[in-house]
């Protein structure tokens, strides 16, 4: 009756699966082929088990998938990861799971899907209607992936009329999403927009949907919720690195009339510096990284949730998240600037010292007193692992194998592959004849932000990235000094 827990884990090996590209990433390919053959011998999705939709489609749709690719990839960039006499049993397995998990998108009068679906019997009877906009606008990624391997259109057009379903939701005057909607009525009844909980990775999906398919209605749907955010939810000075007033800061506002709802921001709002990397907003991501960074200095880990009004935490335990780890990687990635891997280093030593158990990494309960709860989340291997790793592994294929690669929601790599640009359908709604329409990959622009990524000089990659009386105040603000 754990809901917290039993409908993430499933009762399908979520752990092992979650893992397996890591394997690959870390070059293990003995592991990584004995995982995979552990996968294919033992996991069943035929189970009377009820799970969130959005959590299986991220972790465990995903993960097989990127496998699949790792395995099938004809360049082998990191060791030899080939299975033995493999008949494409990991994409036959993600297929098999996802249309498990189809009966969610039906009888929705908005096309929204529904948040949990039995894997044997479909949407359970009395199932609630409320769903969150991350949940059920960020399947495109994993679902369009599928669709375009298969060439089945199915699933790409269910995940991508459910983001459609959503955009349509959004607010005429700010042009904001709430955070939980009504699937039947289309109704919001979770009115708070902002970047954690509940809408984090709507965003991420619309800007990587376009990145690794190329179809320009994502692309101008990210450029549009981009402006929406840094008008109403960015509060501060107007330029990272010079200038007067508060360090920038993104709040949760009301989506309709843009005014400050709490004074508390959550740890998954960590990820929003590493998107806005993707952009080329660096200026603004070096700014915002640094508050969390200063938060983590503090408690040696990111509370689930922190109130910078009463510099304190409000949600006080921290699930060995990887966001700041993710967007710590992706800024050393773009600066080079040697500051990322002490900040990696900080946040390694922080892990060994408070979360380390005798059998794996533990929550801690309580970020001040650094109690442990028995619990190590699957995306503790499959994205903090891993982003930690990459961040002090310079020679790794997937810096150094010149294919472009592109990381999902839940940290598994796929390759940014010309097969993911060419779908095999004409439209994907009917009756949208424009919306294959693709971008050259050159005219991926930000809008309305501060500076660009070729803007970073050479000579500032060994200073620190933020100045030092702005990262002082910072520190002030969450009470470090």
């Amino acid at each position: 009756s754990n809901l917290n827990i039993n409908d993430v884990l499933g009762n399908y090996s979520l752990t092992l699966i979650d893992a397996l590209d890591t394997l690959a990433v870390m070059g293990n390919s003995s592991e990584f082929q004995k995982a995979v053959k552990l996968v294919i011998d033992t996991v069943s999705f035929d189970k009377d088990s009820t799970v969130q939709v959005f959590e299986a489609t991220i972790r465990v749709l995903g993960s097989l998938l990127s496998a699949h690719i790792i395995i099938t990839d004809t360049r082998q960039p990191f060791g030899d990861m080939t299975i033995k006499d493999y008949d494409n049993e990991l994409l036959h397995m993600a297929h098999d799971l996802a249309v498990r998990l189809l009966p969610a998108f039906e009888n929705t009068k908005t096309g929204i899907p529904y948040p949990r679906v039995n894997l044997k019997k479909g949407v359970p009877p009395n199932s609630n209607n409320e769903t969150c906009t991350a949940g059920a606008g960020s399947l495109l990624v994993e679902f369009g992936i599928l669709s375009r391997l298969l060439g089945d259109s199915t699933f790409e057009w269910v995940a991508r009329r459910a983001v459609k379903a959503l955009w349509n939701l959004r607010s005429n005057h700010t042009g904001l999403l709430g955070n939980v909607v009504n699937i039947q009525t289309g109704h919001w009844v979770g009115k708070q927009s902002g970047l954690g909980a509940g809408s984090d990775s709507f965003y991420e999906y619309l800007l990587k949907s376009y990145i690794l398919f190329g179809e320009r209605e994502d692309l101008e749907m990210f450029n549009d919720a981009y402006r929406s955010i840094q008008n109403h939810l960015r509060r501060g000075r107007e330029a990272c690195n010079e200038g007067e007033g508060d360090p920038p800061l993104y709040v949760n506002v009301n989506m309709f009339t843009g005014q400050l709802m709490n004074t508390w921001i959550d740890s998954l709002q960590a990820f929003f510096p590493g998107l806005q990397v993707l952009i080329g907003d660096v200026e603004d991501a070096i700014c915002l990284h640094a508050f969390y960074y200063a938060i983590w200095k503090r408690y040696g880990a990111l509370p689930e949730r922190y109130n910078w009004q009463l510099q304190a935490p409000d949600v006080p335990f921290y699930p060995l998240r990887p966001e700041l780890v993710e967007s710590t990687y992706l800024l050393y990635q773009a600066t080079k600037n040697p500051f990322y891997l002490h900040v990696g280093m900080d946040i390694l030593q922080s892990l060994e010292k408070y979360t380390k158990a005798k059998c794996g990494y533990a929550t801690l309960h309580h970020v001040v007193e650094k109690t442990k709860e028995d619990r190590m989340e699957s995306f503790f291997l499959s994205e903090t692992c891993k982003y930690l790793y990459l961040l002090f592994d310079e020679e790794n294929p997937v810096h150094k194998s010149g294919n472009k690669y592109m990381f999902t929601t839940e940290g598994h790599i796929v390759s940014v592959d010309k097969r993911f640009r060419d779908s095999l359908w004409q439209d994907t709604l009917p009756g949208e004849e424009d919306s294959t329409e693709k971008i050259k990959s050159n005219e991926l622009k930000a809008v309305n932000f501060s500076s660009n990524c070729n803007r970073v000089p050479d000579e500032r990659r060994y200073l620190l990235p933020l100045k030092s009386n702005y990262m002082r105040q910072i520190d002030r603000m969450v009470g470090l000094i």
